[in-house]
Formats: structure tokens, C-alpha cells, sequence
């Protein structure tokens, strides 16, 4: 199957099938979302979601977090991986926001970069989900699941590589979408180490099916 012909199939499947797709991510606001996308980074959704409930209820704006001290904001976030850099990185997010952007989340993935705690991906996430911009955040699930489908090569080594990739091949108007579609079929099917293929509905596409069809697959392909 060709690459045109992957991405086609990749379209059709998910357009029809899941036509609406968004973040496991809990959030009311912008403000929200970008403090869970942060504190998510090596984390679950599910506990992310769990901290931020109580989290949001003492720092529910930009103005909070630039107000607050490392020992009164950890507490609230010691349950999530790397705790005490996100600590940090979220104090010095609130104050950036607060005195360079008037307290609101900026809108650009060059602005969004410049906080502290933000890289690509999360600045990528923010305009996607915010805005609906045509920007692909990869996460491990994107990059194992586009490279497995054969949407992207296997030498493609690095996220910016299969994101650069997924933007040049996928329809501007399906982008801010395919990057949930990629997530969650990475989260909940096509798994790291045990892809549950027997129950994937879109083998008749998949690379790495039609290259380990008969076969046993349990094993990490990374």
C-alpha cells in the first residue's frame, strides 16, 4: 500500500468512526488546560485529572500561581512525576503570564515556548485544542502509532521529524483532530509492548500488521 493510500484509509476510518475526538484532559479554560498539559508530561491523564480538581479550586488563574511559594503549591502536585521541577515551572509560568502576556494564555506556538515548563508538544496541544490550529503535538503514543501504521517512516527518529511528517500528509482541516485519533488508538489498542491487533479495526492499513501477520506480537518495536 502506498503512503497516499495509508493516510487516505487513516482518514476515512477515523472521520467516520470518531468523528469527534478531544483530550482526556480535564479544563474549563485555556489557563487550565495549559497548567494540566504541563503537569502531565511522564503522567497519566487520569492523575493529572485528579490533582487538578483540587488544584484549580486555590489557583484558578494565572494571578495565583505568579502569588504563590514552592512549599504552599507542592503539596498539590507531589503525587505527579517530577514534582518539584513542575512546581517550579508553574510559579515562573503564572508570573511570565502575568507580566508578559496581561494574564492570558497566548495564542502562538512561538509565544507558548517562551514559558517556563512549555516545550513544542505542549505549545502544539494548547493550539490545537484552544484553536484548532493545524498544529501536531507528538506524544509517544503519536510517534509509535504513525510509525507503526507506516504514516511516517521508521527512520524517522525524532518527534519534530514524524511531526513535520503527520503536517505535510494530513488535510489542514483533520490535523488538530488526528493527533487525538493517534493518541487514543495508542492508548487504548495499539498499546507499547502488547498491540491488542486481534481487536484493531484498522489492520487492512497498518504496517506493521501486514508485517507481523501470523506472527506473535508482544514484544516493543521501538
Amino acid at each position: 500500500m502506498l503512503k497516499k493510500q495509508r493516510y487516505e484509509a487513516f482518514i476515512q476510518h477515523f472521520s467516520e468512526n470518531m468523528p469527534v475526538a478531544e483530550t482526556e484532559l480535564e479544563y474549563e479554560n485555556p489557563f487550565q488546560l495549559l497548567v494540566a498539559v504541563v503537569l502531565s508530561a511522564q503522567c497519566t491523564d487520569k492523575r493529572v485529572n485528579i490533582v487538578t480538581r483540587e488544584l484549580f479550586k486555590h489557583f484558578p488563574t494565572p494571578e495565583h500561581l505568579a502569588a504563590t511559594h514552592f512549599d504552599e503549591l507542592f503539596p498539590y502536585i507531589r503525587s505527579i512525576s517530577y514534582p518539584n521541577n513542575k512546581t517550579k515551572h508553574l510559579i515562573g509560568l503564572g508570573k511570565m503570564l502575568m507580566e508578559d502576556f496581561g494574564g492570558e494564555v497566548p495564542s502562538t506556538v512561538e509565544e507558548l515556548v517562551k514559558l517556563p515548563g512549555v516545550g513544542r508538544k505542549t505549545a502544539n496541544v494548547i493550539t490545537s485544542v484552544v484553536w484548532n490550529q493545524p498544529n501536531m503535538a507528538v506524544d509517544t503514543h503519536v510517534f509509535r502509532v504513525s510509525r507503526r501504521l507506516g504514516l511516517v517512516p521508521m527512520t524517522a527518529k525524532t518527534p519534530f521529524e514524524v511531526e513535520k511528517q503527520l503536517v505535510k500528509h494530513i488535510p489542514k482541516q483533520y490535523i488538530h483532530v488526528a493527533h487525538h485519533w493517534l493518541i487514543l488508538h495508542g492508548r487504548y489498542v495499539c498499546l507499547a509492548r502488547r498491540p491488542k491487533c486481534e481487536e484493531c479495526t484498522i489492520t487492512h492499513f497498518c504496517k506493521y500488521f501486514e508485517k507481523n501477520h501470523g506472527k506473535a506480537i508482544t514484544k516493543e518495536i521501538e
